[in-house]
C-alpha cells in the first residue's frame, strides 16, 4: 500500500500548454497507478479547485499559466493540501523571465545581455546593443511559445508585437550559439548534463514536442569537470529563487565554452520527449522511480 493517500494529478489547465501537460500528466497518473499509488486525475479546467479538498496529496504536472506559476500553489496552501515542485514564491518567480534574470544577475550568475521591449522603443538602438542573432520572448509562456529568431536588421519590432501577442511583458536576448543544455534538479541532486541538438533552427515548439531529428546527448559530452560546474551552477541558480522539490535549468554556451543561464522550468515535462527523465535515466533512475521521488517531497509552505 503506498504511503501517500489519495493523490490528484493536476494536468490539463487553462493554458497554451495544455496539449503538453495532458501528455505529461496521462504519464505520470500511468507510473503512479502501476505502483499501486490511489493516484486520479484532475484536470483544473474541468473541474472546481474545492474538489482538491478530498485528496491527500498533488502531483503538479500543469505547464505554463495558472499551474506553473503560483496560482494553483497557492489554491493548494490554503487548503491545506502538499503538493510537487516549488512554492508559490518561486513558481511565480521562475515562471517570469525577466524577474528570474533580475535575480539572477543581482547573485552574480551568467546569463545572456537581454533588454526589455514595448511599443515606444527604438527598435534599431535594440538592434545594435545586442548585435545579431537575437530571440525575442514572451517573459511568462514556456514550451517556446511566441519566441522569435531575428537574424536580420529591421526585423525586432515584427518579432516584438509577435511576442506581445502572448504577454505584455517582451524580452529581446543576445543569442548565445555554441550549444544548448540542460540540468535536471531533483531534491538537492543535479542530475546529468543532457545536450540538446535541434535539426531546426533553434529549440522551438517543434523540436520539442512533434519532430524525431531532435538529438539529445546524455553523457553530454562536455568534459568531467566541466559538467560538474555546470551542474553547481544550476543548484545555484534553483536555490536562489528559492525552488525546492524537483525542476530544471537551461543553459547557452559560446563558442568558447562559457555557460549562461537561459530560463528556469519548475513544472518540467514528463512525456516522452522530455529531459527529465531522460537525465533520470542516465542517473539510473527509471521513470516510475523518478515521479515516486517527485511525489514524496510533496510539501506545504
Amino acid at each position: 500500500m503506498s504511503p501517500f493517500g489519495k493523490v490528484a494529478v493536476l494536468m490539463g489547465g487553462r493554458s497554451a500548454e495544455r496539449d503538453i501537460s495532458l501528455d505529461s500528466g496521462s504519464r505520470v497518473l500511468a507510473a503512479l497507478q502501476r505502483q499501486g499509488v490511489d493516484a486520479q486525475a484532475f484536470d483544473p479546467a474541468e473541474r472546481p479547485l474545492s474538489d482538491l479538498a478530498a485528496f491527500d496529496r498533488a502531483f503538479i504536472a500543469l505547464h505554463g499559466r495558472y499551474g506553473e506559476d503560483g496560482t494553483i500553489q497557492g489554491a493548494l496552501e490554503l487548503m491545506g493540501v502538499p503538493y510537487t515542485g516549488s512554492g508559490v514564491m518561486a513558481s511565480a518567480v521562475g515562471m517570469d523571465k525577466w524577474r528570474t534574470k533580475l535575480i539572477w544577475r543581482a547573485a552574480g550568475l551568467p546569463m545572456p545581455n537581454f533588454i526589455m521591449l514595448d511599443e515606444n522603443c527604438d527598435f534599431e538602438a535594440a538592434e545594435r546593443h545586442l548585435g545579431l542573432p537575437i530571440f525575442v520572448k514572451p517573459a511568462c509562456e514556456g514550451s517556446s511559445i511566441g519566441i522569435t529568431r531575428v537574424s536580420r536588421a529591421g526585423q525586432l519590432q515584427a518579432a516584438y508585437r509577435e511576442a506581445a501577442k502572448h504577454d505584455t511583458l517582451v524580452i529581446a536576448e543576445q543569442a548565445i550559439s555554441g550549444g544548448e543544455y540542460t540540468v535536471a534538479v531533483l531534491g538537492d541532486e543535479a542530475l546529468p548534463v543532457v545536450r540538446i541538438v535541434p535539426a531546426t533552427e533553434f529549440y522551438d515548439y517543434e523540436a520539442k514536442y512533434l519532430r524525431n531529428d531532435t538529438q539529445y546527448l546524455c553523457p553530454c559530452g562536455l568534459p568531467e569537470a566541466r559538467e560538474r560546474e555546470m551542474r553547481a551552477q544550476a543548484l545555484a541558480a534553483f536555490r536562489i529563487l528559492g525552488c525546492r522539490g524537483w525542476g530544471r535549468v537551461d543553459f547557452l554556451m559560446d563558442e568558447r565554452g562559457a555557460t549562461y543561464l537561459l530560463e528556469i522550468n519548475t513544472s518540467p515535462g514528463m512525456t516522452d520527449h522530455s529531459l527529465v527523465p531522460m537525465a533520470a535515466r542516465a542517473a539510473g533512475i527509471s521513470y516510475e522511480q523518478l515521479v515516486w521521488r517527485v511525489l514524496e517531497q510533496a510539501a506545504l509552505g
